[in-house]
This record gives structure tokens, sequence and C-alpha cells, in this order.
């Protein structure tokens, strides 16, 4: 009796591993939602982060926090099957809008608070960073997603400039400097960039690779590590390692107040930088993400021709949620049917 529960038991496992091994690769798609009559319609996300900078000058800790909302509507404009190199895919143009944003910000116990559900602002607010952020609300981009689901382009950054750069001309030009395409494309595009090019079964890793330019303020390359880990209640788990490295401007950059100098250098700690992506195969959307990174190092920022060393911890945390209904607009309730009164 042992020996024929020892050779089921064994058979079992053998079942398994051949099950295991066996799953079909799978590929990660990206859709836009659809009516009934298959006219496409817009899908919704939230993304909040929290970040905490711990900053350490002449022997004083001084921390920042700051938490940020912002709700996105997508609305996809065209959808096209494109044919390149003997290869055919599907080129989507999609309108990006800000609905809403709400900033909490704290420096060193300096609050400064904001709200475009009730444009109600901290009590010690700034009103220069308060205005900044009334010119984000209503803001549009248009976006095309080609090969891969990469963003090939996105229209809309002059008027953002613009707007948010409006009767301060450090800051328009600081924007000129600082908003280049591959920031806009980024910022257009916090998950789809994360999908592997090929399909993948569970156990498979990846990797995806980015570089933001950002001028006077430095440049830092991106490599998100992801791993197909799980399928959990129909939902496809992905794990996420994202490494940072940061390199200073080189030369003498015009458009800020300080400068950072060469040699200073910010990396991300693996032990902080792990998250989560959680894709729906249903909807074929990204339908939640947690992304970590903590970034340490030293700077050397020069104000006034004078170097002062700076070393920094930032702990980030952004959460991104999407749906098919709006964050932000206010719910339509019907009201009930009042049957009509017989006659008497």
């Amino acid at each position: 009796m042992l020996r024929t529960r020892f050779a089921v038991a064994a058979l079992m496992g053998i079942a398994v591993t051949a099950l295991a091994s066996g799953q079909e690769p799978k590929k990660f798609e990206l859709a836009f939602p659809k009516d009934k009559d298959g006219k496409l319609v817009s899908y919704y996300q939230e993304m909040t982060t929290d970040v905490t900078q711990i900053i350490k000058v002449q022997g004083q800790d001084l921390t920042q926090k700051q938490k940020s909302t912002f709700w996105y509507q997508w609305t996809p404009v065209k959808e096209e099957k494109v044919t390149e190199n003997k290869e055919e895919f599907v080129r989507w143009t999609v309108k990006q809008k800000i609905e809403g944003l709400e900033m909490d910000i704290d420096i060193s116990g300096n609050p400064i608070k904001y709200s475009s559900k009730t444009e109600a602002t901290g009590s010690a607010g700034n009103p220069g960073l308060i205005e900044f952020f009334k010119g984000l609300k209503d803001t549009e981009f248009t976006a095309t997603i080609g090969k891969n689901y990469k963003v090939e382009k996105v229209d809309g950054k002059e008027e953002f400039i613009k707007k948010l750069g409006s009767g301060s001309a450090q800051m328009d030009a600081l924007l000129k400097k600082v908003m280049t395409d591959e920031v806009l494309k980024e910022m257009v595009d916090p998950t789809a960039k994360l999908f592997p090019d090929t399909a993948k079964k569970v156990g498979d890793t990846w990797e995806k690779k980015t570089n933001l330019d950002l001028g006077p303020i430095g440049n830092y390359e991106l490599v998100y590590k992801l791993k197909y880990a799980a399928m959990e209640k129909d939902k496809d788990k992905i794990e996420i390692e994202t490494v940072i490295t940061y390199t200073a401007p080189k030369g003498n950059p015009d458009g800020l107040l300080f400068r950072i100098k060469e040699g200073s250098k910010l990396t991300s700690d693996p032990a902080g930088s792990k998250g989560t992506v959680v894709y729906d195969p249903k909807t074929k959307r990204i339908e939640s993400a947690e992304i970590n990174i903590t970034l340490k190092g030293d700077l050397i920022v020069i104000i006034g021709g004078t170097d002062t060393r700076v070393e920094l911890t930032q702990i980030q945390k952004t959460v991104i949620k999407t749906q098919e209904t709006s964050y932000i607009a206010p719910k339509v309730v019907t009201p009930p049917v009042v049957p009509p009164v017989p006659p008497k």
C-alpha cells in the first residue's frame, strides 16, 4: 500500500511538471475598450505617487514629503493595421487628458496643498506653485503608439509649455530644456512599455531600457527588469525591478538657480526598487501596478559659486489603477421610476 501511494505521488509530480513545462507562451497585448456597437470608448487611470526625500547637508537632516495623484482619461482616436518590413501590427492614436490632480507637499514642516476638485489650497501654499498645478488640469496630449506598444511621438508639447510657463520667463526657459520628446513619451506611457516584445510563459524574464535626459537637471538611465511570475485569479502577475543610474549634466547648463556638479551620482537600491504589475487578459490592459524606487547617492550642488555636498535618499512608490469609468466625474444617479397612479 505504501509503495502504491508513493508511486501515485511520483506520477502526480511528473504530471504537474509536464503541465508546467508544457505551458503555451502568452502574448501580452494592448487594447482599448469598445461599446456594444463596436465603437471605441475611453478608459480611465489613477496614478498616485508618494515621495520621501531625506537630505543631509552640513550635518543637518532635511525631510521633504510629497504625495501627488493624477486622474487621466484615455480616449482612442484611431486604430489602424500597419505593415512594416513584412510585420503587421496595430498603430493607435490616443488622447490623454489630465482630468484632475491633487498635490500634498511638506518641505521641512511647510505644507503646500492643492486639489483641482475644490480648487482648495493649503494655508501656507506657494502662489506660483499653485498656479502651476492649476495649469496642469485639462491638459491634453495626443500620442501615437506603434510596434510593441512603444510611444512613437507625442503632440501637444508646445501648448503645454506655453500654458505652464505663462508669465514666467525663467519657468518657460526651464520647461523648454527639460520637457524633451523622450520625457513626454515617458509621461504618457507609464505601463504599456513594460509589455514583452514576444510571447512569454511563467518564469520567463525580459528587460526594457529607456534614457531620460532632463537637460540642466541631469540624465537618468532606466532599466526595467521584468519576470512573468504567475497567473492568479485569471490575471497575470509580473514582477518588476527598476534599476536607475543618474549622472550630472556636463558643462555649465543654464536655466536653474543652482548647478549640479559633474561627479554627482545616484543609483537605485535593489531591495527598495521592486514592484508588481497585474495584467488582465480579458480587457487586454494593465489593471494595476505598484512601482517602487529607492535612490541613494551624493550630489555636489553649486549655489553662488560655492560647492555643497548633499547626501540624498529618495523613496518613491507609484500605484497605478485603471477602470472604464472616471475616478472623479460625478456619478449619475437615476431616479426610481414611479408607477402611474391608476384612475379612480
